[in-house]
């Protein structure tokens, strides 16, 4: 049951030479259960960063010696895009993606809320134990790394010999193995295109070379995230629109998977895609409305519900409080009260 609802609103915001007017309302938190106050402050407000984005994914905080600064994916631009407080937006990396030749049959395709784009670029993006930038890619259609001398080194492109399908977001266990998932979603014709070599959709761990599937019964494996104590693996899955939590075992692989969260019961615009955990073990997760809290077995506690439909989301900040919020062409941010697990 709904006890009560906040309004929330964006701040203004300069970006590309267009300034946005004050306080626009970005929407409303729907407390679903009284524990949802332990963590949305009463007085949350969303703010917006920046706007006219093409498609944005992916958000990574990245630690300096200063204040520190976000990397997000811009997909139809294939771009890794950088925010510094200080300095505001600029290009990261160019060709974050797809690095062939000009394929006008290349990625998949989406809609952005405003027309359909055409996703090549990089997609989940986060930071290995060296703190290296590992990331997903739709165009070539692997995971990949940056080293700290600016060379891509690919950790994955095919499994058994098959190309993988489209490498879509990406977690990092504190052993240094990477978990990723990987839906067809950079096929323009997804599960039909002749470009699909698998016939299935996968989970996969990375670890000292070795590319090993965990799962394959999922329709579209999407956002993936660890427990604190990495005792367990989440896996939402975008067409089911449901989260599924899985036991680690001893060797890495993965157990018992069992369906915690369903959201076929809300109807609005939105799907479960990107998700990141808080340091007790909450839940954050795209879906139905915007995001969605829950607690770490899966119960629904609150709805951040957004005018831009977020697709992915990440803590950043120095006290990992802030959740940033890729959300179509927009980015935003929301201040919350437990700090968040990150890379």
């Amino acid at each position: 049951m709904k006890i009560n609802k906040l309004a929330v609103f964006a701040v203004a915001t300069i970006f590309a030479g267009c300034t946005f007017a004050k306080a626009q309302n970005y929407g409303e938190v729907d407390r679903v259960d009284p524990a949802a106050d332990a963590i949305v402050p009463a007085n949350a407000v969303v703010e917006k960063l920046g706007d006219g984005f093409q498609f944005l994914e992916g958000p990574v905080w990245v630690h300096s010696k200063g204040q520190g600064y976000l990397l997000f994916s811009d997909i139809p631009a294939n771009v890794i895009r950088k925010w510094d407080p200080k300095a505001g937006f600029s290009v990261y990396l160019e060709k974050s993606g797809y690095t062939g030749p000009d394929d006008p049959d290349a990625g998949g395709q989406t809609n952005n809320g405003f027309g359909t784009v055409i996703i090549v670029g990089s997609n989940g993006i986060t930071l290995d134990k060296q703190g290296r930038l590992v990331f997903c890619t739709h165009g070539d259609r692997e995971l990949v790394r940056i080293e700290k001398n600016g060379k891509r080194t690919v950790l994955a492109s095919r499994y058994e010999g098959k190309r993988l399908n489209s490498p879509n977001d990406v977690v990092v266990k504190s052993d240094g193995s990477i978990y990723f998932t990987d839906p067809p979603s950079g096929l323009r014709l997804g599960d039909k295109d002749p470009k699909k070599e698998l016939s299935f959709n996968g989970v996969y761990r990375l670890k000292n070379g070795k590319l090993t599937l965990l799962a394959n019964d999922f329709t579209r494996p999407n956002g993936i995230a660890f427990s604190p104590d990495e005792k367990y693996l989440y896996v939402d899955d975008t067409i089911k629109k449901i989260i599924k939590r899985f036991d680690v075992q001893p060797d890495g692989t993965i157990a018992n998977g069992q369906i915690i969260t369903d959201m076929n019961s809300d109807t609005r615009p939105g799907a479960p895609d990107g998700m990141k955990v808080d340091q007790k073990g909450n839940i954050y997760c795209t879906g139905p409305g915007g995001f969605w809290i829950m607690s770490p077995e899966g119960k629904h506690l609150a709805t951040v519900n957004t005018k831009q439909l977020p697709a992915n989301l990440g803590w950043g900040d120095d006290d990992a409080k802030t959740l940033y919020l890729t959300a179509r062409t927009g980015l935003y941010r929301i201040r919350l009260n437990i700090p968040g697990v990150r890379p």
